[in-house]
């Protein structure tokens, strides 16, 4: 009856293991074939309440266990089976022993963690320290990674965001937590939860200022709304604007990044109304916010220096600004104020003012129809932008990103080309002030994806040649070496024979210099 019933599947998958070796295969690629088969087969057939079962029969964990999750094949596939049966005693207590063994880097899902907090805990760690050994780019995409993985669930973002409020009070590195915090609170809102009570609660433990229940209850009944409100913004300005020996709040309660968004919509989005009464408080209020400096001894809860040398100037660029951009009807006004323009640009909030306007302006769909210049005063002021001040090149990069994936349908072909080649100027102008790899890995993209016309890539290619000069980075060598050899894109503009053929030597230079596979 044994040996009726007996299948002996294990024994006869090693028998044509062992016939596939034997007619020649390698036994790397057998053994691969057999790990997906099985990975795909468990994924069909796992039953949770049999893998609980497993652990009501014995008290201790199977030795197999330990053994399974040193494998990367296996690993992966517990990940998948846990996002798949979160309930999983099983499963959970996996993630764990993975956790354990070191490999918290390899738990991507939250939701694979969250429900364990020393599981959380670790991944948690390993991504803030990522984000801080960043740089560049990397540190901007990894502080990305880590505002998704953090705002999950209402507990991972609680707790989260108290560890991190107590790391922000370090004075070494205390300013790049409280960046990461930001970026947290923004994903959060773009997420659409209600983070204010929260955000106020913790802004609380790290202050025992006097004027803090009335300074929270304004800023928390406009964030809660999503709204500012005239009545709350003149609570605000009295408690900020006292005689220079007072003692106003803690700048950092008016810089909560969605208080300053809002700030920015109401002075800088065309059509935006302000009662000429309240003008000047908002504008004060976002001129504190980004120009005032203060340290503190956060064991005691006193303020150790307040610094506000740049308030005033802050203050009056934001309000010429504001007075020039509210009343210009087109570029003709806007070219005649450009002097004055230029200067205030220096100011970074000025700067993100400016480019908030710019965008509303030039996205309106019949922008391009209407005006009759090479290149808009509007884009020219987003050069001197990109000129001034480095930390907003992102946010320029994405605006020409959206109008140069934007259709132009009212317009002929050629016109549209000569849009798209003024935009690629500018993306240029980028490239040529330090924002190198983003402009180029996003052309590289349109390429790949074979969604934009191959004359614009060759526009782009040469103007880039024509700009450039070594040394260059590896990274930079490896984005655009392709575009420059790809003779779809560069044909016909070699000017071999000539003293200046600039594509022949960026070819020639990387190919002696770099290591290009």
């Amino acid at each position: 009856m044994l040996s009726k019933n007996y299948k002996a599947v294990a024994q006869m998958a090693n028998l044509m293991a062992e016939w596939l070796i034997l007619a020649g295969a390698e036994i790397a690629d057998v053994q691969q074939q057999v790990e997906n088969h099985l990975h795909d087969m468990i994924l069909k057939t796992f039953d949770p309440k049999k893998a609980d079962a497993i652990f009501a029969e014995d008290d201790d964990s199977p030795s197999w266990l330990a053994e399974l999750i040193e494998y990367p094949t296996w690993r992966s596939l517990i990940y998948r089976l846990a996002e798949e049966y979160p309930d999983c005693l099983m499963l959970n207590f996996t993630i764990k022993l993975i956790s354990d063994a070191g490999f918290q880097a390899e738990i991507t899902s939250v939701s694979t963690a969250a429900t364990q907090i020393e599981v959380f805990s670790r991944i948690l760690k390993t991504s803030v320290t990522d984000f801080l050994l960043g740089t560049g780019d990397n540190a901007t995409d990894l502080m990305k990674e880590c505002a998704k993985m953090v705002c999950y669930g209402q507990h991972t973002f609680v707790y989260a965001q108290v560890l991190l409020s107590a790391l922000a009070r370090e004075n070494k590195g205390g300013h790049v937590i409280r960046r990461l915090q930001e970026e947290i609170d923004s994903e959060a809102r773009r997420n659409h939860r209600d983070i204010t009570p929260i955000t106020m609660a913790l802004m609380q433990s790290q202050t025992s200022h006097a004027a803090f229940a009335k300074c929270a209850s304004a800023l928390g009944s406009m964030l809660a709304r999503d709204a500012l409100n005239p009545a709350d913004i003149v609570v605000l300005y009295k408690l900020y604007s006292n005689s220079p020996h007072s003692d106003p709040p803690p700048v950092e309660l008016i810089r909560v990044p969605r208080f300053l968004e809002l700030l920015v919509e109401a002075l800088f989005k065309p059509g935006s109304r302000v009662n000429p009464e309240h003008k000047s408080k908002y504008i004060y209020l976002l001129a504190y916010a980004s120009s005032v400096s203060e340290t503190w001894n956060y064991k005691r809860g006193t303020r150790k220096s307040l610094n506000k040398d740049e308030l005033k100037g802050t203050t009056q660029a934001a309000e010429k600004v504001h007075s020039i951009l509210s009343g210009a009807k087109g570029s003709t006004e806007l070219v005649a104020e450009l002097g004055p323009l230029y200067q205030c640009i220096r100011f970074p909030v000025v700067s993100v003012g400016v480019i908030h306007w710019v965008e509303n302006v030039v996205t309106e769909p019949n922008f391009f129809s209407l005006s009759t210049d090479i290149c808009p005063v509007h884009l020219a002021l987003l050069d001197e932008v990109v000129v001034c001040h480095p930390l907003l090149h992102p946010k320029v990069l994405d605006l020409y990103v959206r109008l140069f994936e934007q259709h132009y349908e009212s317009l002929e072909i050629l016109a549209q080309l000569e849009i798209k080649k003024m935009l690629l100027d500018r993306f240029v102008n980028l490239l040529s002030h330090g924002y190198v790899l983003p402009v180029v890995k996003y052309i590289k993209k349109c390429w790949e994806n074979t969604d934009t016309d191959v004359s614009l890539i060759r526009y782009f290619v040469t103007e880039v040649l024509d700009t450039i000069g070594p040394p260059y980075s590896l990274e930079f060598v490896q984005l655009f070496l392709p575009l420059v050899e790809n003779e779809d894109i560069i044909g016909g503009v070699r000017r071999e024979g000539t003293d200046e053929d600039p594509v022949s030597e960026f070819v020639v230079h990387c190919r002696a210099n770099y290591n290009i596979v």
